[in-house]
C-alpha cells in the first residue's frame, strides 16, 4: 500500500512536471513586431515615444532572461507589457507625424498666393 501511495505521489510530480508554463513565442513574436513597427516610425526621435519603446525594449530583454531561466509564466506578463508600450509608441509616432503633416499644410496653405 505504501509503494502504491508512493508511485502515486511520484506520477503525480513528473506529471506536474510535465505541465508547465509554455515558453511564450507566440507572444516574443508580437512584441518584438510592435518594437520594431514603432521604430520603424520614428519613436526614437519623439520624447513620448521614445520613452514606451525603451520601455518596450527593457521588457522584452527582461522577458527573454526569464525564459532563459525557465519562469515563462513572468516572461509572458512581461511580454503583455512591452507589446502595449509599443503599441502606445507607435500611437504616439503616428500622432506626431500627422501633427507635423497638419502644420506643413496650414503652412502651404497660408502661403499659396490668394
Amino acid at each position: 500500500m505504501r509503494t502504491m501511495i508512493s508511485a502515486v505521489i511520484i506520477g503525480a510530480s513528473v506529471a506536474a512536471c510535465g505541465a508547465t508554463f509554455p515558453v511564450p513565442t507566440q507572444r516574443m513574436a508580437d512584441a518584438e513586431s510592435a518594437e520594431r513597427s514603432a521604430r520603424e516610425l520614428g519613436a526614437t526621435g519623439q520624447p513620448a515615444a521614445q520613452l514606451h519603446l525603451r520601455l518596450a525594449q527593457e521588457q522584452i530583454a527582461k522577458a527573454k532572461a526569464s525564459v532563459r531561466e525557465g519562469e515563462n509564466e513572468r516572461a509572458d506578463f512581461l511580454l503583455i507589457r512591452a507589446k502595449a508600450d509599443a503599441e502606445l509608441a507607435v500611437a504616439l509616432a503616428r500622432e506626431q507625424a500627422a501633427q507635423n503633416e497638419l502644420q506643413r499644410a496650414s503652412s502651404a496653405k497660408e502661403q499659396a498666393p490668394k
